[in-house]
């Protein structure tokens, strides 16, 4: 969904759910039965999310295919798209696989059944995917050629190349290769998901007899083999030349590379929060044994292996896709992360917030001092994660002032700094408390082994309330001061990754707010105590208060444009799905109030429809960075409102998910987020546009053929702009 252009992954992620609900899995985002009797308004005013979620991907696909992009980056965007769509069948495709196996018949909100959507994705993912290959043939490889990387195959290497590579085929890889035989007395091996594979059929030259083997590609080598400077050769072309040293004395009669995609979601019963480690740690392992939900094979392919592919994996036809070769275009990765600066996006150095700038010292700024000054809203990558809310966490570790530090886990990088100091203050006795949500999806793994060595440093490590997960990005410092004690917050609408900071957009108040502070330090005790406080000041909280408090703000919307006062409703989210709240902006609309909507994703709300959502724009953007910040503004008569926060608009985010929204307190930075806003749907800016059809059209270009502005080059001419002024009042001074 991502990172990137290192976005690993572009797909959305979050939500919550009431505390005395029955457990949640983590799971497809399941739409539940959806009454259509909402008023007046007409049963097919929904788009389909799950549709909608590959138009998105769609976008990505049309980065890839735009030249006017970097060259390496279009390779990224390839790598995007491809990943991306490996994610949508291992969840999204999975999760209607089972509503259609447990006889569910309920229609979408869209009006489609499960059995509907199902094959209308399958054939929608399977036109994307050959478009993606005849990208990757016609105009990538000829396009990268002309630059000096080749990509070729192995027919296509010098003798000299071939030699070099059968060096590298024995030293390093024919030792981990595993041949896997299929006869009586070897059954079809188990074939792991998102595996590449070859299909090698044998024969004995003694009996004539012909055999099925199979062959995994080891994914713990480049996937691209260098055979020249700037030369690659896929790795499965290099095994497949030496199938005949594989299976010395027999005859190699034919090959074929595959790849199976099988369902990857986890369902995981939480009977109580001292078995949830174990619980999810088994069903990681069952989650390699998913069943099958496509199959890749090339083009190529002789009928004969296809069919003992297809029956021994228990596929459709419709879940076979034959494309042309090479196979699974994630690898592309590893190609655009060459060092070939000149064909990818000038590089950006993240500046450090002007607000956190020290004027009179090369010295880093005293956080808690300038947040004691004024609140600080960053925007990532823009404003530097590191020398902002990480340096936050590092200088509450190293202050012994600091008494406690509490903070929300969901996703972090591999190295983190993050944990690192967490764990420097337990080690100092502080009071430590980190709420790790071990069910992040994908990174379960990596969550658990974090929770571990957070707790065998001192650190108090919980694991959220039963049945929902705890999405909000959170951070609460206590300090004694001369005053008294003092409390230091971040609320952010992105993980404490700083990996992931450099390439998603995403926006962090960092504040002393005494109202906003008391609301986190009752929802630090609400997620690891027993504490039920529902109320807060600053905060909306799902699952009981992020739907109605949005719900009231539009409502309040209305009212003011029927009384004359200024109305106007911007949105910025990853997703937009929720009916309920999808409704509440048709009615806004029907009465009259401008609705803009910025939706990078899915987006199952139909714009511009006669009578309906007249008033209402949206908008998708797509770039170098992933636009992964969620906005709410509201106009309110002429005193302008807005939050910022982790929850999207969906089901899972306001029902089975703890999420927050913080009220942004200064009025200053209400108006940077309405202008904010208002940049990114004006008609000078690029962006795809929404059709009340479902269709996006993307608009790049003025009518006189000119590139219109692009919204993420114009951050960073500012941010630059900032960092020059910043510079210049340092040297008056």
């Amino acid at each position: 969904m991502p990172d990137d252009l290192a976005i690993e992954s572009a797909v959305v992620d979050t939500t919550d759910a009431p505390v005395d609900t029955a457990p949640a899995r983590e799971s497809f985002d399941v739409e539940p039965p959806y009454d259509t009797a909402a008023g007046d308004l007409p049963d097919d005013r929904f788009l389909d999310r799950e549709l909608s979620w590959l138009t998105f991907n769609e976008r990505v696909l049309e980065l890839a295919e735009d030249p006017e992009q970097p060259l390496l980056d279009r390779v990224r965007f390839l790598s995007i798209f491809a990943s991306n769509l490996d994610e949508f069948f291992m969840v999204r495709v999975a999760g209607l696989k089972r509503r259609i196996a447990a006889g569910v018949a309920v229609r979408a909100a869209s009006g489609l059944r499960p059995r509907d959507v199902l094959e209308s994705g399958l054939r929608t993912s399977h036109d994307l995917m050959l478009r993606q290959g005849e990208l990757f043939r016609t105009e990538i490889v000829p396009a990268l050629t002309t630059a000096g990387i080749e990509l070729v195959r192995w027919g296509d290497l010098t003798e000299a190349e071939r030699t070099d590579a059968s060096v590298v085929y024995s030293d390093r890889v024919y030792p981990v290769l595993t041949p896997l035989a299929v006869d009586p007395a070897h059954p079809f091996p188990y074939i792991s998901g998102l595996s590449l594979n070859l299909a090698v059929v044998i024969r004995n030259p003694e009996t004539d007899k012909e055999h099925f083997a199979r062959v995994k590609v080891p994914p713990i080598f480049s996937r691209w083999v260098e055979v020249a400077p700037e030369r690659f050769v896929p790795l499965e072309d290099v095994i497949a030349a030496h199938l005949d040293v594989l299976f010395p004395g027999m005859e190699v009669v034919a090959h074929h590379a595959f790849r199976v995609t099988r369902n990857e979601d986890l369902e995981v019963e939480e009977d109580d929060t001292e078995n949830l480690l174990k619980a999810l740690e088994q069903e990681l392992l069952r989650r390699k044994f998913g069943p099958p939900v496509r199959l890749e094979v090339e083009d190529s392919i002789d009928p004969e292996i296809l069919d003992l592919l297809v029956k021994e994996l228990g596929v459709t036809d419709a879940e076979v896709f034959r494309l042309p070769g090479p196979l699974d275009l994630r690898s592309l990765v590893e190609i655009a992360d060459l060092d070939r600066s000149e064909l990818k996006f000038e590089p950006y150095v993240p500046a450090t917030h002007p607000d956190l700038s020290e004027v009179e010292s090369a010295s880093p700024v005293n956080m808690f001092a300038a947040l004691a000054r004024r609140d600080v809203l960053v925007q990532h990558p823009y404003d530097s994660f590191a020398t902002s809310v990480q340096r936050f966490i590092e200088q509450a570790a190293a202050d012994p002032r600091v008494l406690a530090i509490k903070l929300t886990l969901y996703r972090t990088s591999g190295d983190s700094p993050i944990v690192d100091a967490l764990i420097d203050a337990a080690q100092a006795g502080k009071q430590v408390l980190v709420l790790v949500e071990i069910k992040a999806r994908f990174d379960e793994q990596a969550n658990i082994g974090w929770a571990r060595k957070l707790e065998e440093a001192g650190c108090h490590v919980v694991y959220g309330l039963l049945g929902l997960k705890t999405h909000c990005k959170l951070a609460l410092v206590v300090r004694d001061e001369p005053s008294g004690l003092q409390r230091y917050a971040h609320i952010g609408t992105g993980n404490y990754n700083p990996k992931t900071a450099r390439v998603y957009e995403d926006l962090g108040l960092l504040t002393a707010n005494a109202e906003i502070a008391d609301d986190l330090t009752d929802l630090f005790n609400n997620l690891s105590g027993y504490s039920r406080n529902t109320e807060y000041a600053r905060l909306l909280v799902a699952p009981s208060g992020v739907r109605d408090g949005l719900l009231d703000q539009i409502g309040y919307e209305v009212d003011h444009h029927r009384a004359g006062r200024p109305a106007y409703i911007r949105l910025k989210v990853n997703a937009l799905v929720d009916e309920t709240t999808i409704d509440a902006l048709f009615e806004a609309s029907r009465a009259g109030v401008p609705i803009d909507i910025v939706a990078r994703g899915i987006c199952a709300l139909r714009p511009g429809v006669p009578g309906l959502s007249e008033t209402i724009r949206v908008r998708s953007i797509l770039g170098r960075f992933l636009e992964h910040s969620r906005v709410f503004w509201f106009a309110g008569g002429g005193d302008p409102r807005a939050w910022i926060g982790s929850a999207d608009l969906m089901h899972r985010n306001l029902d089975r998910r703890v999420e927050t929204l913080v009220r942004i307190p200064s009025e200053e930075h209400v108006r940077e987020l309405g202008s904010l806003l208002e940049l990114a749907m004006a008609d000078r800016t690029s962006a795809w546009h929404l059709a009340a059809d479902g269709t996006w059209e993307r608009r790049h270009l003025a009518a006189d053929g000119t590139p219109l502005d692009d919204l993420q080059e114009m951050l960073i001419a500012r941010a630059k702009g900032r960092k020059a002024d910043a510079a210049a009042a340092a040297r008056r001074a």
